[in-house]
């Protein structure tokens, strides 16, 4: 039976020739007890479509109906869970939840409503934080928060509107399966709006892709057996087949054309801050333990005592190779790159790159964090300028010029070079980013998330291009992440780092894949699975905190 109804729907901005179409020619029935997704990326009209659904918008053509009767307004049948948390600051975790209540049930029994609360608090494993205002808790619990208020008040239809997209990734998965067994207790009608397909796939009945035009794209049935363990689809057929033609549709339709430079790289060899006296001996480089992080300790004082965050670190890398630092949240991961930029003093080892301690910051080690840290007020040929002339300092205007419109050309941004950043999106800042880093012609190229704040689509985007470019610098990289399949994806070897405090270094995968590499081959390759597996063996080992029995023993082996 339909529950809730798109006719011929259309929705836009703006009148007369200043009106954006955002939705065009909708068409949609949702099942009453269905668990739809729809799955769509920036720009795509997802938020409007959902914001319909519960008559926080109107449609400009067409109608919007809910068992058979017009949408006019928000209801309470219609309950919302947004991306944001939107909580009363001022109000406990029950507070929040009973004010949901206090505005749908005015007239509920005290006694009735308080064991309401109590309940959809305990569902979403809050119980203990009951008496927390949200400044105490985690972006997480925040959400679980948003998740009881929406449950407290009975709808018939729960609307989720990228309810996990701010989350790391563990929490996120911890709160899809929370989602996924109270929409198996209660039976209710769910309808979920996400950029994540491996989440698409452990939630949905059906999965609809999202046009970048509008439209409603192609269709997906789910038939794996419920419940799915995230952990067992990773081995299903069904499952892999099933992610593969999604991926690729998704990458069809939305991934923009890559670009074609015109610029060829001038022949200029940096100069970065080598003594004078032996610049000469390293023309010829090393090649074999090019990156050497040898017994990296990092320790914290602290009130009370030392506190020994990265234990014991001991990796090398060959020039040129690419690594991945893999890890749940607070594991030191970051703590290890910001020791090899120089941005964190080491409290023991060392840290040799091209035969030289590294002490410092210095351009021959380029960064490129989560958030670019961009000059706003420039534009982005300006802000890829900055270091170039320090690292090119016998190179004519011309030449660095050259440079630094070759790599904004090849990070896609030909056409918007001389505008400022401050106007740009956050996938095209994030190109200027890595533009930048390139430019500088590092010895090493250091990564910290630097996808970590994207949606989807722009991140498998952004993954290519690094791809694309790495592949003619061939400029040894460790980049830190938590998505397995970027890991994967990118790197030579994943390293995986244990929990901490004392994290270190837990198991190291070889990553015999062919390069240059993207995305659909890799889904297609049937070595694929195997390298994904023995990352998640691993993460779901250290999952929740866990510690090793016992210590075990870095492997501190090069690659051959």
């Amino acid at each position: 039976m339909s529950i809730l109804k798109f006719e011929n729907v259309s929705k836009s901005f703006g009148t007369g020739t200043a009106a954006t179409k955002v939705l065009q020619s909708i068409n949609l029935d949702v099942q009453e007890g269905e668990f739809l997704v729809l799955l769509g990326f920036s720009g795509t009209g997802k938020t409007t479509l959902i914001n319909l659904m519960a008559g926080l918008e109107m449609p400009t053509q067409g109608r919007v109906s809910f068992k058979g009767k017009p949408v006019e307004g928000p209801g309470p049948e219609r309950g919302v869970i947004f991306q944001s948390y939107s909580l009363m600051p001022w109000l406990t975790v029950e507070g929040n939840v009973k004010l949901a209540l206090d505005s749908v049930f005015p007239k509920m029994p005290k006694a009735e409503k308080a064991a309401t609360v109590a309940q959809y608090v305990t569902m979403v494993g809050l119980g203990h934080a009951a008496q927390r205002r949200p400044a105490e808790l985690s972006g997480g619990m925040r959400q679980r928060v948003n998740v009881a208020r929406a449950l407290a008040m009975s709808p018939e239809v729960l609307l989720l509107d990228e309810p996990l997209s701010a989350l790391d990734a563990l929490t996120r998965a911890n709160l899809a399966d929370e989602i996924e067994h109270i929409w198996e207790q209660d039976k209710k009608t769910c309808v979920l709006i996400t950029n994540d397909v491996d989440e698409a796939i452990l939630l949905a009945d059906r999965i609809i892709a999202l046009n970048p035009d509008g439209t409603l794209g192609e269709e997906f049935r789910v038939t794996i057996p419920r419940p799915r363990d995230r952990a067992e689809m990773n081995n299903d057929e069904t499952f892999k087949a099933l992610r593969r033609d999604v991926t690729r549709t998704l990458m069809d339709v939305g991934l923009s054309a890559k670009a074609e430079g015109v610029r060829v790289l001038p022949g200029i060899k940096p100069n970065h801050t080598v003594p004078a006296a032996v610049l000469q001996a390293a023309i010829s480089g090393i090649e074999e333990k090019y990156l050497e992080f040898s017994q990296l300790h990092k320790v914290y004082p602290t009130p009370k005592g030392p506190l020994t965050v990265v234990e014991d670190f001991n990796l090398k890398l060959n020039k040129g190779e690419f690594v991945s630092l893999i890890g749940h949240s607070g594991c030191g991961k970051s703590t290890v790159l910001t020791m090899a930029a120089g941005l964190n003093p080491i409290s023991k080892g060392v840290i040799k790159l091209d035969g030289f301690e590294v002490r410092g910051a210095d351009p021959e080690r380029a960064v490129v964090f989560q958030s670019p840290n961009l000059f706003p007020w420039l534009t982005a040929r300006e802000n890829c300028a900055i270091g170039v002339d320090k690292v090119y300092p016998k190179a004519s205007r011309a030449e660095r010029q050259d440079v630094v419109e070759y790599y904004l050309e090849r990070v896609g941004l030909a056409d918007a070079m001389d505008r400022s950043t401050a106007d740009m999106s956050n996938g095209m800042k994030q190109r200027v980013g890595i533009a930048r880093a390139f430019a500088l012609s590092p010895k090493l190229l250091l990564l910290d998330e630097p996808f970590g704040m994207l949606d989807s689509l722009t991140r498998w985007d952004l993954q290519e291009v690094l791809m694309e470019v790495w592949d003619r610098t061939k400029v040894t990289a460790v980049c830190v992440t938590h998505d397995v399949d970027e890991a994967i994806l990118l790197a030579d070897r994943v390293v995986m780092m244990t929990n901490g405090p004392q994290a270190t270094i837990g198991k190291i995968v070889d990553v015999d894949l062919p390069r240059p590499r993207s995305r659909k081959a890799l889904l297609e390759h049937p070595d694929y699975y195997k390298y994904r597996q023995d990352v998640l063996d691993f993460l779901e080992e250290y999952e929740h905190g866990a510690k090793p029995k016992t210590k075990q023993a870095a492997p501190a082996i090069a690659a051959e």
